[in-house]
């Protein structure tokens, strides 16, 4: 019986220890479990997503960009073509932020399966390239914590978004701490944005930290590319 004690109480050690180191890392980096499966999950779409990208656009859409005229309206319809045939926790697309060191695979959808692979797209915002604000949530403590450290970012820094169509550079304009309903903030603005949100403060979804920014200019790739296909947006 002493030893059965013996070895419960040593298990019960083990478990509290363990459970210690967790707490640490999930606040001084990030909840450790959750950051393996959103890497894991990141890997598969960027296998994924590169799948997808060298899948040739239909015929038929292929003809009608071609007529278009080059620069922003072939992009426009690349955009619209690709929203239509996508789905929820599909990858679209990837975004980065050197300042924060953010590099990861964007999905469509902002359901709880969606933003534990990674940053999600709002389906009733319009992807890259068509006019309106793109708007993306990501996860601050778990699931890889791609917007950890969104309250980090400064007014003039570039967030960029990689489109199988194009890229396109953004440039933060502010952040604003609003409640969970101010949905006005994926609303339509006067000039093409970003908006980044996440949950606010780290460990509390009392709040959402939002960060906006402004599109600088992009450049065409993949079937948009053409000859002078840099621009100022």
């Amino acid at each position: 019986m002493r030893a059965v004690v013996r070895g419960l109480s040593s298990v019960l050690i083990v478990i509290g220890v363990l459970m210690l180191v967790d707490v640490g890392l999930t606040l001084t980096w990030q909840e450790p479990v959750s950051s393996v499966y959103a890497r894991i999950q990141q890997a598969k779409l960027a296998n994924r997503l590169e799948k997808i990208e060298a899948v040739p656009i239909p015929p038929l859409e292929r003809k009608v960009l071609q007529r278009l005229p080059r620069g922003a309206p072939r992009l426009g319809f690349a955009a619209r073509s690709l929203s239509r045939r996508i789905h929820d926790g599909n990858p679209v697309g990837r975004i980065r932020a050197e300042e924060i060191g953010l590099d990861d695979v964007i999905v469509e959808g902002t359901g709880t399966g969606d933003l534990r692979q990674g940053p999600g797209h709002y389906p009733d915002t319009p992807l890259p390239g068509a006019s309106g604000t793109v708007a993306v949530a990501g996860h601050r403590t778990t699931y890889g914590a791609p917007f950890r450290h969104l309250d980090q970012l400064d007014r003039g820094d570039a967030i960029e978004v990689v489109m199988s169509y194009g890229r396109f550079t953004y440039e933060v304009e502010r952040t604003r701490i609003v409640p969970p309903t101010a949905m006005w903030v994926t609303h339509r603005a006067a000039h093409d944005r970003l908006v980044l949100t996440a949950c606010h403060p780290l460990y509390s979804a009392a709040q959402r930290i939002v960060v906006f920014a402004r599109l600088a200019k992009w450049r065409a790739r993949g079937v948009t590319a053409t000859p002078d296909q840099g621009a100022t947006a």
